[in-house]
């Protein structure tokens, strides 16, 4: 990984060193095989946020399809991301469509909406990603999601970071028991930037979704021997 840039380093989408230009992206996933790619989840599977200057305003998802299609032109994208869902209203609400739409690359959610309640019941939430990854992995596709990152805090919530490392546990865990991949931005350097977030404090704002759709690429890359 890359050294942290200076918190007072100006980057754009062509200078930041976590970022490829759609065509060198694409070059990284030659002969990759996805040819129906499915989004589903909650409003951080959307890539909703603000704009960031020097960077297009194009949620992460829309981003890596943009590069599966210069992979492979014909690929048919599938996203059914509803803001503020929990993972047990996603299996409900969208998993059906999900399974029509006979996907060979999912990205599924990571738990984030289920540890704003009160008191989470963490086996409850792991037991909720279990039954909507093996839906998931019964499907035979393959299987991406990306832990939350360190900076996504709630200031109402005093023990919110601790809830957050807990779920990225979870989040793991269920991912290695499926075989999911596993883009871990918890300890990513784009944590030390002040402008990772959108003025909600939530939601990665466009410089982010730049990097983490470069993230999932390159994890996807990572993973071409296995599913080729």
């Amino acid at each position: 990984m890359l050294d942290a840039m200076t918190t007072d380093t100006v980057l754009t989408e062509q200078t930041d060193p976590y970022c490829l230009s759609d065509e060198d992206a694409a070059a990284v996933l030659v002969g990759a095989p996805w040819r129906r790619f499915a989004v589903i989840g909650d409003s951080l599977s959307a890539g909703i946020g603000d704009p960031s200057p020097g960077y297009r305003t194009v949620p992460w998802p829309e981003r890596v399809c943009t590069v599966l299609r210069r992979v492979n032109p014909d690929l048919a994208y599938l996203n059914t991301a509803q803001i503020g869902t929990s993972t047990a209203k996603t299996t409900a609400t969208q998993a059906e469509r999900m399974l029509a739409f006979r996907p060979d690359l999912i990205h599924l959610p990571s738990g984030a909406n289920d540890i704003w309640r009160s008191q989470p019941s963490y086996s409850d939430i792991e037991d909720d990603l279990r039954e909507l990854y093996a839906l998931a992995a019964a499907t035979g596709a393959t299987l991406t999601v990306f832990t939350l990152v360190k900076r996504f805090v709630v200031a109402t919530i005093p023990d919110f970071a601790a809830r957050v490392s807990r779920v990225n546990d979870i989040t793991r865990r269920v991912a290695r028991e499926y075989g999911a991949i596993v883009v871990d931005t918890w300890d990513h350097h784009i944590n030390d930037r002040p402008d990772l977030l959108s003025a909600d404090q939530i939601h990665l704002a466009s410089a982010g979704q730049a990097v983490l759709a470069i993230e999932v690429v390159r994890a996807l890359a990572g993973a071409l021997n296995g599913v080729r």
